[in-house]
């Protein structure tokens, strides 16, 4: 008996179907204590696992940065800086360290935004050296019009609705995966992007 339990506690061990969200939780949850209690290589190790899911978050949440003080990258490194500095205070409260890291990235996110309305940029126009076939002035104008419209339909959500449609619609997580990074369940988080898409459809509608 005790063979078989063993034998079936493996074979979950190593299923395959384990999603790749699950996977970097249970990895960093496991870095996290040698990482906060001095060792270097598992904060190395952390920062390996988070860097290129922290990229995509600020990619989906940023965007162009042309209007930005800052660009994706620089925010990127803000987090990942932020999130070392954190890792000796870090204790357990009972969610993944990535729904932790999360909650780093969104406040960095935010306060990219907030210092872009303080500080407005007015990038200029580059000549190039040869006839572009890219979008003209027109086609430029009209995606960034619907560009600054979606920016302002997202504004009457909540925070966290508006994170959980970045992840669920923007990033193309699961449920499960968008639970595991921002530390709920996949039903509240289906209940969530339920009710932040019928707030943008009444808001259109009234529109």
């Amino acid at each position: 008996m005790a063979t078989e339990h063993n034998t079936a506690a493996l074979s979950k061990k190593h299923n395959p179907a384990l999603s790749e969200s699950r996977r970097v939780a249970a990895e960093l949850d496991r870095l996290i204590g040698p990482a906060a209690s001095g060792d270097r290589n598992a904060v190395t190790d952390i920062v390996r696992v988070i860097h290129p899911l922290v990229r995509r978050y600020c990619g989906a949440r940023l965007g162009n940065t042309g209007h930005l003080q800052v660009t994706a990258d620089d925010v990127v490194q803000e987090i990942l800086i932020a999130t070392v500095n954190a890792i000796p205070r870090y204790r357990d409260q009972g969610k993944s360290f990535l729904a932790f890291v999360y909650g780093i990235a969104s406040n960095k996110v935010a306060d990219a935004f907030r210092r872009s309305q303080l500080h407005p940029t007015y990038p200029m126009a580059e000549m190039p050296d040869a006839p572009s076939t890219e979008a003209g002035p027109e086609e430029w104008a009209l995606a960034l019009e619907r560009r600054a419209a979606t920016k302002e339909l997202m504004k009457v959500l909540a925070p966290a609705h508006r994170e959980v449609l970045v992840m669920r619609i923007v990033l193309g997580w699961s449920a499960a995966q968008t639970a595991e990074a921002i530390g709920t369940s996949p039903g509240v988080v289906r209940v969530m992007q339920h009710r932040a898409l019928n707030k943008l459809r009444a808001e259109l509608k009234a529109a």
